[in-house]
This record gives C-alpha cells, sequence and structure tokens, in this order.
C-alpha cells in the first residue's frame, strides 16, 4: 500500500518587525521569531524602512524595497540568517 503524503510549504499571513527580532506568523498556527541581526540590511535600516515591506509570492517571504531585502518563510524555518555578499 503506497501512502501519499502533500508537503505544504509553509506560508506567512502577518509579519511584525521590532528593534529586536522579525516575527512572522504562519498560516498553520505557528508563530516563528529570528533575531533582527540575521538580516543585516534591516539591521541598519530605519524603523520607518523596516515597516515597509511586503509579502512576496503567495506567502513564502517578506521584501523590503527600501533596503532590498528577502527574508524567506523557508529560510527561517531553517535557521539561515542573510548573508553578507563580498564585493568581487
Amino acid at each position: 500500500m503506497t501512502i501519499a503524503i502533500r508537503e505544504h510549504e509553509p506560508r506567512l499571513l502577518n509579519v511584525h518587525v521590532t528593534e529586536d527580532e522579525i516575527s512572522v506568523f504562519l498560516a498553520d498556527g505557528r508563530t516563528v521569531c529570528v533575531p533582527l541581526a540575521w538580516s543585516w540590511r534591516l539591521s541598519g535600516a530605519t524603523p520607518e524602512q523596516r515597516q515597509n515591506y511586503r509579502l512576496i509570492g503567495d506567502g513564502q517571504g517578506i521584501h523590503w524595497p527600501d533596503v532590498d531585502e528577502d527574508i524567506s518563510v523557508a529560510g527561517m524555518l531553517s535557521g539561515s540568517p542573510a548573508r553578507r555578499r563580498i564585493p568581487d
């Protein structure tokens, strides 16, 4: 007998950003928080820039246009902070 399991990508419904952390509220009822320091771009952003975000995809991530930062729910769940790019 074969059992099919449908995996669902985690999808966020809402975001809350403070001076210290990014909290996302997922469609399945979970809340995930990561330190703001995970994103060097957001760490250096103004409070206004941190509040100017939009959800991307079908809730798979968050985009902050003022600082050109994207964070995925999958990255938050896997413990993958944003990496600082080293210029060529």
